[in-house]
């Protein structure tokens, strides 16, 4: 009677240790997938700004137009891009294009005074800001979830239920190195 008694306990523990593990899991994941939308949400702006300011600077700087063909190609892939991967890739390249049309706005000195320029381009950098710490919180969220997956024995869980790492929101190699400033 005592050994059954004992296997039945042993039997609840390891439930209730499965029931937590698993519920740990989830939490996790859904942690990671509105850490997700968080970066959607803010890109989504990002991608309402950018016609705007387009728009704004080509009445200035009309013969720049292969400047502004590259942020509506870098915007459109950026809009279709799926994975995290390919978002990445998408964004680090729209980062790059919008870089040039300030680059462009350097030389116009009305359109730096343009009040509507100047609105956009405070907005722009304010949603850069978010977008950056929208990021950090992902990847935060990220590495808990895949510690969680691939610590013993919860990985044999996860594993068993079909958990998959996620992949971490990174800066291009590009994004890395020192601004080159020429004159």
């Amino acid at each position: 009677m005592n050994i059954g008694l004992i296997l039945v306990i042993v039997l609840v523990l390891v439930g209730v240790w499965l029931v937590a593990v698993y519920n740990g899991l989830i939490r996790l994941k859904n942690r990671v997938d509105e850490a997700w939308s968080d970066i959607d949400v803010q890109l989504k702006r990002r991608y309402d700004l950018i016609p705007n300011l387009v728009n704004t600077v080509k009445g200035y700087a009309a013969h720049e137009s292969q400047v502004f063909e590259k942020v509506t190609e870098a915007r459109a892939k950026a809009l279709s891009a799926g994975t995290v991967g390919e978002k990445q890739q998408a964004e680090n390249m729209l980062t790059g294009a919008l870089k040039s049309v300030f680059a462009v706005a350097e030389n116009y000195p009305e359109l730096k005074a343009n009040q509507n320029f100047l609105e956009l381009q405070r907005e722009l950098s304010d949603t850069e800001n978010k977008i950056q710490a929208a990021r950090r919180f992902y990847n935060g969220n990220v590495r808990d979830f895949n510690t969680k997956i691939q610590v013993f024995p919860n990985n044999l869980i996860a594993g068993s239920l079909n958990f998959k790492s996620r992949e971490f929101f990174e800066a291009e190699s590009g994004e890395k190195e020192n601004v080159k400033v020429q004159f």
